[in-house]
């Protein structure tokens, strides 16, 4: 039995019994939230589903989706993660589960089949959940993670969507007022609004809304620009905790090896305590909601042991800071097919099989902005464009969101959007002519009992998952 709702006690979240509570735990990410390098397809899930649709026709892909969320997460997971001694799982979903952009307000209860089983798997365990709505109407960052099939953030310039939000939010927290395993929910992932101040005005309006439905549960919220940036943010709101994510640049392919010297290690710790001086000021709940590095694949890197040596070295270390802090964390991610997961999928299974040499296409376009490796073919023809871009637009390079310069503006465009969404027939028609024996194979791909433990990952997880209180 859970001790009471969770709630937020000055800088700490604590039981119904005053007892503080560190929260430890993974993002369930690729699941109701699905992402082109988690599970294989290019662009972004809306249009992978539409292409998925258009191949199989309308009952065989609803049969394929369904089957894949029954096992991407089972009772077999959720007891998995518990033997860790991991206590918390963020749930990242797409609004469109609960709503369609064509019959708007209205709420789809289809929606709630497989979360409410998750969130119920979960407390079976004692592990809390948190309710992270990654997809938002009109797409609240330039990026794929928010199905944005454009690199416009039109959610911020259209209160439509801010409303739609609103009132789904007020949908959601309606079903899980009562439920104290449910930690809280974490209302936007990574918004990104160019101009900063319409951000915390919108919590200020959600915030308000929630708690005439739902006084008790925690509001996690994410910083701007990718949970980095607090400017516009001048006050604290109730019971809620303020997330930032931390990923370093040490942990991809096109990054600096980790070493372990004292350089890396005091750049790591100043690059995260930056992003939380506002907690800091304001005294509030840090919430490490992302970070994470990815990991090399044995069968393409001959370097592929050192290099994940030293990934799970830089894990370590951010671990030990997160610990030297006190705060919360959500590693990402949980599962998925080799990248970057806790469990990930076994490379003899029928889901690897069929997309595995389509995944080493988009890795060698770069068609994946997540962990994407060097390519001189693409560097040689996209530099004289970068170059010719920087040269008539000086002020380009500037262009919101903050970490991005030219060259990510034009792979996000032109690789990631135009290019792989072009792609997404091409995926789909993978799955042509398989019956619904072999779809529902390729679904159970992702069974824990089908998948592979990354041992190095999860060892250090279970060492590194409490803080004294």
């Amino acid at each position: 039995m859970a001790s009471g709702f969770l709630r937020v006690q000055g800088n700490q979240i604590v039981n119904e019994d005053g007892v503080p509570v560190i929260l430890r735990g993974a993002g369930l990410g690729g699941w109701m939230n699905m992402e082109n390098f988690i599970t294989g397809f290019p662009g972004h899930e809306s249009q992978h589903r539409e292409a998925m649709k258009e191949v199989l026709g309308h009952k065989k892909a609803e049969f394929f989706f369904d089957k894949f969320l029954e096992n991407f997460f089972t009772a077999a997971d959720a007891k998995f993660f518990a033997t860790l001694g991991l206590n918390c799982i963020r749930i990242a979903f797409n609004y469109r589960h609960f709503e369609d952009d064509m019959n708007p307000r209205v709420l789809k209860t289809s929606g709630f089949k497989h979360l409410d089983r998750v969130v119920k798997l979960c407390a079976d365990e004692g592990i809390y959940t948190i309710l992270d709505m990654h997809a938002l109407p009109g797409g609240q960052s330039q990026d794929w993670h928010s199905d944005n099939v454009s690199n416009y953030a039109a959610f911020w310039d259209y209160k439509d969507h801010q409303d739609r939000t609103i009132w789904l939010w007020e949908q959601i927290a309606a079903r899980y007022k009562d439920n104290p395993w449910v930690a809280g929910y974490n209302p936007i992932n990574e918004p990104c609004d160019p101009k900063h101040i319409r951000l915390p005005d919108f919590y200020n309006r959600l915030e308000n809304r929630i708690r005439k439905v739902d006084e008790k549960h925690i509001l996690f919220l994410d910083g701007n620009t990718f949970a980095m940036e607090w400017k516009g943010f001048d006050r604290i709101l109730p019971n809620c905790a303020y997330s930032i994510h931390d990923y370093s640049k040490m942990g991809f392919p096109l990054g600096d090896p980790f070493k372990g010297i004292p350089e890396q290690i005091e750049q790591l710790e100043k690059q995260f305590v930056r992003k939380m001086e506002f907690q800091i000021k304001n005294n509030a709940v840090v919430w490490n909601g992302e970070f994470g590095p990815v990991y090399a694949d044995p069968e393409k890197e001959d370097a592929a042991s050192e290099i994940n040596e030293q990934r799970y070295n830089l894990l370590e270390t951010q671990l030990k800071i997160y610990e030297k802090h006190k705060v919360h964390w959500t590693i990402w991610l949980y599962k998925d097919i080799g990248f970057q997961g806790m469990m990930h999928t076994s490379p003899d299974s029928l889901w690897n099989r069929t997309v595995g040499p389509f995944v080493e296409k988009k890795r060698n376009l770069q068609l994946d902005a997540w962990g994407k490796y060097a390519s001189k073919e693409l560097e040689a023809i996209l530099a004289p464009l970068v170059q010719w871009v920087d040269s008539v637009s000086p002020t380009a390079k500037a262009t919101y969101p903050t970490p991005w310069s030219t060259i990510h503006h034009i792979q996000r465009a032109v690789l990631q959007t135009f290019v792989a969404q072009s792609m997404s027939l091409e995926f789909a028609r993978l799955f042509e002519g398989m019956s619904l024996e072999e779809l529902e194979e390729c679904a159970r791909s992702f069974h824990f009992d089908r998948c592979v433990q990354r041992h190095g990952l999860n060892r250090r997880l279970s060492s590194q998952n409490k803080l004294p209180n």
